[in-house]
């Protein structure tokens, strides 16, 4: 129950999916939690995990302004005095067409969640995390920012940038004692994957098809990922920076 006791963490796209398991346990393990979204369901989860004792609030946020990320940051480390561990989960699947097919609206709209959004998350933490004598900072990628799958480019291109941009700010913030690690999801069941399966035409086949493509023959839930984040956070990693950590079931084993 204590490996992130004392620590501030904000979690970016908290309000469901991996975000929201990823909140959870970290409450759960001591962190104060700061519930960053910008869907009013943040505000329940808050509640619920204060009403059990646990430290958390929430902050509406849309992570692709800059001078929203800069000012609800600040906010944080106001009301909990720190900031220990920035968790850039926030994303969004985006238009699943050829590459020729997309419009630049459509390109944009998943590079301004997914990569400016972990971008201006990590530009804003660096000052607090500095102050807090270092920390560790958690960019949620993909399956799909290591291999390719034939579908939805700006989303693999987007998590493929996440990936490098973990390795290279590993680097550059190494000597402030700042560690920046990767996660990389296979298919989790989230809303996200939810409503992808809702849009087949026959979604017991597609859950089944799903399921088949992991090695250990399932889909997994948020908690694998939650855990892997409340690793990365803790002092238990304190060796572990620039490196990516895939919890996909074998996805990419192959």
């Amino acid at each position: 129950m204590d490996r992130l006791k004392g620590k501030v963490a904000a979690i970016t796209g908290a309000a469901l999916g991996l975000g929201r398991a990823t909140a959870i346990r970290m409450a759960e393990e001591g962190a104060a939690v700061a519930i960053l979204d910008r869907l009013d369901e943040g505000q329940a989860l808050a509640d619920a995990l204060t009403a059990r004792g646990l430290k958390a609030h929430f902050w509406p946020l849309d992570v692709t302004r800059e001078e929203e990320v800069h000012s609800v940051l600040a906010a944080i480390v106001h009301r909990f005095g720190r900031l220990d561990v920035m968790v850039n989960n926030a994303g969004v699947a985006g238009a699943n067409k050829p590459t020729d097919q997309l419009t630049e609206a459509e390109w944009d709209q998943v590079m301004d969640v997914n990569v400016k959004g972990v971008f201006f998350g990590t530009k804003h933490a660096i000052a607090h995390l500095r102050a807090a004598g270092g920390g560790s900072i958690i960019n949620l990628s993909s399956i799909y920012g290591l291999v390719g799958a034939a579908d939805n480019p700006p989303y693999h291109a987007s998590k493929g940038a996440v990936r490098l941009m973990s390795k290279n700010d590993a680097l550059i913030y190494a000597p402030d004692k700042i560690r920046v690690n990767s996660i990389h999801p296979g298919f989790i069941w989230t809303p996200m994957v939810q409503g992808y399966l809702e849009g087949q035409a026959d979604q017991a086949a597609a859950r089944s098809a799903l399921d088949a493509l992991h090695p250990l023959g399932h889909v997994g839930e948020p908690d694998d990922i939650a855990w892997a984040c409340v690793y990365l956070a803790s002092d238990e990693s304190k060796f572990v920076t620039g490196a990516e950590l895939v919890v996909d079931g074998g996805y990419t084993a192959r």
